[in-house]
C-alpha cells in the first residue's frame, strides 16, 4: 500500500471550503494529468448555538467565552509515495519548516481560489504565525485521508525574537491613530496587498497592485520632506513597476519579478521610515 507524506494544520476559524476531498493539479496541467496533491478539509470545535424564537436571551454579566470553530487543512502530497516506511521515516526525521511552507503554499493557492470562485472577499489568507497546530506525518493514503497516520510529529512555532521597543512600536501608533493624531494612508493598505500576494506566489497580481501603491505614495509622501530622498528612489523606479504591471497573459521574467519585489522593499522601507519619524 503507498504511503505518502501529509501536512495538517489547524486554525481558529472555518477555512471557507465545504468539508472533503480535493484533488490539486499543477497549474496550467492537463485535465487528466495526475493530481500532485490531495486536500482534505475539516471544521471541528464550536457547537451550534441554537436560536431562540421569539425570545431575547439575557446576557450575562460575566459570559463564558464563546467556542470557536477550529479548521482542519491536510495537504498530501500524492505525486511522490516514499518506497516504503524507512523512506518515509527518514524523510520526517529531516523535515521541518522548509516542508511546511512548500504545503502551505499549496493550501493558500487552494484558499485563494476559492476566495474568487466564491466572489468572497472575506475568506482569511494562512500565515505560519496564526496556526494553531501545524504536524508533518506520513501514511496509508485512505489513512491520511481520514485525519490518521502512521507517523507524525508537531512543529513548534518559531520562538518570537522581536526587541521590546518593536513591540511597543505599533501599540503607540495605533494609539496615535486611534486618537486622531496620526493619519493612515491608502499606500499603506495597497503596499500590504501587495506583499500578501507576492508572498502568496501571485506575482502578476502584486505587480498591479504595486503599481497603484507606487502611485499613492509618491502623491501621500511628497510633502513631506523628512522622506524626499525615499520619495525620489520611488520616482526612479516607478516606470519600471507601470511597464511591469502591465503583463497579464504571462509569468514575470526574472527581472520583472526583482523590479516586483524591489520596488515593493524600497516602498516598505519608506513607510517604516515615516512610521519612525510620527514616534
Amino acid at each position: 500500500m503507498p504511503i505518502f507524506a501529509f501536512t495538517q494544520i489547524e486554525v481558529p476559524w472555518a477555512l471557507g471550503p465545504p468539508d472533503g476531498r480535493y484533488l490539486v493539479r499543477a497549474e496550467g496541467a492537463d485535465r487528466e494529468a495526475a493530481p500532485t496533491h490531495v486536500l482534505v478539509f475539516a471544521t471541528l470545535g464550536a457547537p451550534t448555538r441554537h436560536r431562540l424564537s421569539r425570545r431575547r436571551r439575557p446576557a450575562a454579566a460575566e459570559p463564558d467565552p464563546t467556542p470557536v470553530t477550529i479548521g482542519r487543512a491536510t495537504v498530501i502530497a500524492a505525486a511522490e509515495p516514499f518506497a516504503d516506511a524507512a523512506a518515509a521515516a527518514r524523510w520526517l526525521a529531516t523535515a521541518g519548516e522548509e516542508a511546511l511552507a512548500e504545503q502551505l503554499a499549496v493550501l493558500e493557492r487552494a484558499l485563494h481560489a476559492f476566495r474568487v470562485v466564491t466572489a468572497d472577499p472575506y475568506v482569511e489568507p494562512l500565515a505560519r504565525e496564526r496556526l494553531l497546530v501545524a504536524r508533518l506525518g506520513f501514511g496509508a493514503g485512505e489513512e491520511v485521508a481520514h485525519g490518521r497516520w502512521s507517523q507524525a510529529r508537531e512543529l513548534l512555532p518559531p520562538p518570537a525574537s522581536r526587541k521590546r521597543s518593536k513591540v511597543l512600536e505599533p501599540q503607540a501608533r495605533l494609539a496615535g491613530v486611534l486618537g486622531g493624531r496620526v493619519p493612515l494612508l491608502v499606500c499603506e493598505e495597497l503596499a500590504l496587498r501587495a506583499r500578501r500576494d507576492l508572498d502568496a506566489g501571485r506575482e502578476r497580481a502584486a505587480a498591479l497592485q504595486l503599481r497603484v501603491a507606487f502611485e499613492a505614495a509618491l502623491d501621500e509622501l511628497a510633502d513631506d520632506e523628512r522622506l524626499a530622498a525615499r520619495v525620489g528612489e520611488l520616482r526612479q523606479r516607478q516606470p519600471d513597476v507601470v511597464t511591469t504591471a502591465q503583463v497579464l497573459r504571462r509569468e514575470l521574467t526574472e527581472r520583472e519579478r526583482e523590479t516586483v519585489s524591489g520596488g515593493l522593499a524600497r516602498l516598505e522601507a519608506a513607510l517604516r521610515a515615516r512610521a519612525a519619524s510620527l514616534q
